[in-house]
């Protein structure tokens, strides 16, 4: 071979080495300008303990947002009031500070006044009333109620039922109550209705409540067995009547300015994590009630079974009120006439 063809081999072969060089430092140049994945993160904070059912069916809620969108939706989870009360997150959705929340209806009442049917002593006949009224066409519509105020309802969680537990004394029927500061949520119909049965409603922060039992601040209060549990209540309280005057379900919401910003997909996606969501959490409360009453029991607490009539009657003149209010009313009567 002659040094002409050596040296034009040399030649060709430099100019295939340059050339492919070149070719990957456009590929990686490419990628350094291309838009970086953009992660949509909604951040949820509630009052709950990580341990309560609500809390775990938040958390699949989260992992299946995140497989549901391949990575491109993300929740993060603030509890325990890290992010404020009920009161403080509802507030915080509002002016759009915080993207979600899960409250109480009889909290969110004070923004929603429709909500308040919800809170009425024994509107339900039994659980599956309840859940026939809520997962029907009444509890959906009362889900978008809160739109004009900037919060949107995406579900129900159960919450069971609520019951007095005290200090100093069983109450097994109204007159029990007659002179005991009783703790109720900040729900001006919780007030009514122990105003109805004959107690003292006192109003006080969820976080504040074992230390205003301890100091005698109150003399009892009122919740469902899983919150009496988790709280430690029943360090104080050794009296539990289950009189089941409320089915007060909590509700996930999402501000209103935080979903119109999400894309028709993403809105899919959320929705179907969310119903996937509160079925769970009915199975993870199940199994929370059936042990916290049995652990409260093996803590001293006498647990007490009142007759419900004589608490039915007392709170029968809340309902006669609300006739003067058609447009609740007529809600009420709605949930009656669910079969």
């Amino acid at each position: 071979m002659s040094m002409y063809h050596i040296v034009n081999i040399i030649v060709i072969g430099k100019k295939k080495s340059f050339m492919l060089t070149v070719f990957v430092i456009l590929i990686l140049f490419s990628l350094s300008c291309s838009p970086e994945r953009k992660i949509t993160v909604l951040k949820l904070g509630h009052g709950l303990d990580p341990s309560h059912s609500v809390h775990k069916a938040m958390e699949f809620m989260a992992k299946r947002v995140g497989e549901k969108s391949e990575g491109r939706m993300r929740i993060d989870i603030y509890p325990s009031e890290q992010l404020g009360s009920e009161r403080e997150c509802l507030e915080l959705l509002q002016i759009g500070s915080l993207d979600m929340t899960k409250v109480s209806c009889s909290v969110l009442e004070g923004f929603v006044p429709a909500m308040s049917v919800l809170s009425l002593p024994y509107i339900f006949r039994d659980e599956e009333h309840r859940f026939q009224v809520l997962e029907g066409e009444v509890g959906k519509r009362l889900l978008l109620e809160g739109e004009e105020y900037w919060l949107r309802g995406l579900c129900y969680f159960d919450a069971g039922t609520r019951s007095f537990y005290s200090k100093e004394k069983p109450i097994l029927n109204p007159g029990d109550l007659a002179g005991l500061k009783i703790r109720t949520q900040e729900s001006p119909t919780s007030i009514k209705m122990v105003q109805a049965m004959g107690g003292s409603p006192t109003p006080i922060a969820w976080g504040e409540l074992y230390s205003a039992l301890q100091q005698g601040v109150v003399d009892g209060a009122e919740n469902n067995p899983p919150s009496f549990y988790l709280s430690r209540h029943y360090e104080v309280c050794k009296f539990y009547s289950l009189d089941e005057h409320t089915g007060v379900p909590d509700v996930l919401l999402i501000s209103t300015k935080s979903w119109k910003d999400l894309s028709t997909e993403a809105k899919q996606i959320l929705q179907e994590a969310v119903e996937e969501c509160a079925q769970l959490q009915k199975t993870l409360w199940k199994d929370a009630t059936r042990l916290a009453l049995e652990s409260v029991q093996k803590a001293g607490v006498e647990i007490h079974y009142p007759n419900k009539t004589e608490f039915i009657l007392k709170v029968q003149s809340m309902y006669d009120n609300f006739r003067s209010l058609p447009e609740i009313d007529t809600i009420i009567q709605q949930i009656k006439n669910v079969k």
